[in-house]
């Protein structure tokens, strides 16, 4: 790639898009995709010559409220969806942290495949994406999918894109699968200072026959506790029910109904403080206890979904050596675990494999998969596991 000389792109289209991608790969220049720049994950990345911009691809171009499915360009900013949804009744089940400017992008989130509380219900970014339309470095436009929630046609790109970070192209279009927005919603909690009967109360949630929207654990300050939501007509009698469940296992069990600032400071858990860092960690819900103790030696919180395995430690902010060191013990206290750093300064990124990843087949795959989509290596170059 040549020196680059900075400058920024705003497509208004998704072919404008890939022939700003085809004159760059000409170029040898590599691009920047940049939504609302809530994430800076990954690696740091090599320098780039041009930031392409999706503001401009900010339309809900169609919703089928019939189907409970929309077509969404990558631009939209998911705070102005919502509301465009809330107001037939619907919604888009991915809740992940938006920031505090509320800037976060239809096409970041799927980017990035980032997913909040709603996870354990609905699933995972990939589980709700039917289509996909993408601009690739040749200049071309692949679509796979459709805007139907039965569908069969094509290769599954939608899957593929979900989590690659822009490096095998820009994600320009969606088509997605939308939810009834839940009329009522009530939360059964449970707080213990012990993390082991923590552990314990978020297991026979799992095993329950009780159907939550969302099933949350908390670790902060030596204390935790799980959060059990329902939703629906009969959300509190299910809570209630979840009540009594928690209470039996020897938790301090409560109901709230007007339980939003709950489920906000769970999504907050999952951001990072300035100067601070988030370790996602993949693991076995039979190891909520070892991950709370974790937390509370390297004087961070921890938010999780208690029935998937999935938790956040989000580090206070120190010196990027502190940090460095503080994910170093983390991981080794947690292997083999996979922990990710999400979030962190570019200087602490700089210093360490924010994937935790050693070569195996697996990686070898994402490789020739990226040669094949982006064989110029124009798009997002070196900030996906292994330096892609």
């Amino acid at each position: 790639m040549k020196a680059p000389t900075l400058r920024t792109e705003t497509p208004q289209s998704a072919l404008q898009s890939a022939e700003l991608l085809r004159s760059c790969a000409d170029e040898g220049v590599a691009v920047r995709f940049v939504g609302g720049e809530t994430k800076p994950w990954g690696l740091p990345g090599s320098d780039c010559a041009v930031r392409l911009r999706t503001g401009a691809l900010d339309a809900i171009v169609e919703h089928n409220q019939g189907d409970l499915t929309a077509v969404l360009q990558a631009g939209l900013p998911l705070r102005e969806l919502d509301e465009a949804l809330a107001s037939c009744g619907q919604m888009l089940a991915l809740d992940a942290p938006w920031g505090a400017d509320d800037a976060a992008t239809v096409g970041g989130l799927i980017a990035t495949g980032d997913s909040g509380p709603l996870r354990h219900r609905y699933g995972a970014v990939r589980d709700l994406v039917l289509g996909v339309t993408v601009a690739l470095s040749d200049g071309s436009l692949a679509r796979a999918g459709g805007k139907v929630i039965k569908n069969v046609a094509g290769y599954d790109l939608a899957k593929l894109y979900s989590g690659s970070f822009g490096t095998l192209g820009m994600i320009c279009e969606v088509a997605v699968r939308l939810h009834p927005r839940p009329p009522a919603q009530a939360t059964a909690t449970g707080a213990t200072g012990d993390s082991g009967l923590l552990q314990e109360a978020s297991l026979a949630l799992t095993g329950s026959s009780l159907e939550a929207q969302a099933l949350d654990v908390r670790w902060e300050n030596g204390a935790g506790a799980v959060l059990a939501r329902f939703a629906g007509i009969a959300a509190t009698e299910q809570a209630e029910a979840a009540r009594v469940l928690l209470a039996g296992t020897g938790v301090e069990a409560t109901c709230v109904e007007d339980d939003e600032p709950l489920w906000e400071r769970q999504r907050a858990g999952q951001r990072s403080s300035d100067g601070g860092a988030v370790i996602r960690v993949s693991g076995r819900p039979t190891r909520i206890a070892e991950v709370c103790d974790a937390a509370q030696i390297a004087s961070a919180t921890m938010v999780g979904r208690a029935a998937l395995g999935l938790s956040w430690i989000a580090l206070p902010a120190a010196a990027p050596g502190d940090l460095v060191t503080a994910i170093a013990k983390l991981r080794n206290v947690l292997a083999p675990c996979a922990c990710v750093v999400l979030d962190a300064p570019e200087a602490v990124r700089a210093h360490l494999d924010p994937w935790d990843r050693h070569d195996d087949s697996a990686l070898a795959l994402m490789r020739r998969v990226k040669q094949r989509f982006d064989p110029t290596a124009t798009c997002n170059p070196a900030i996906f596991v292994g330096g892609i």
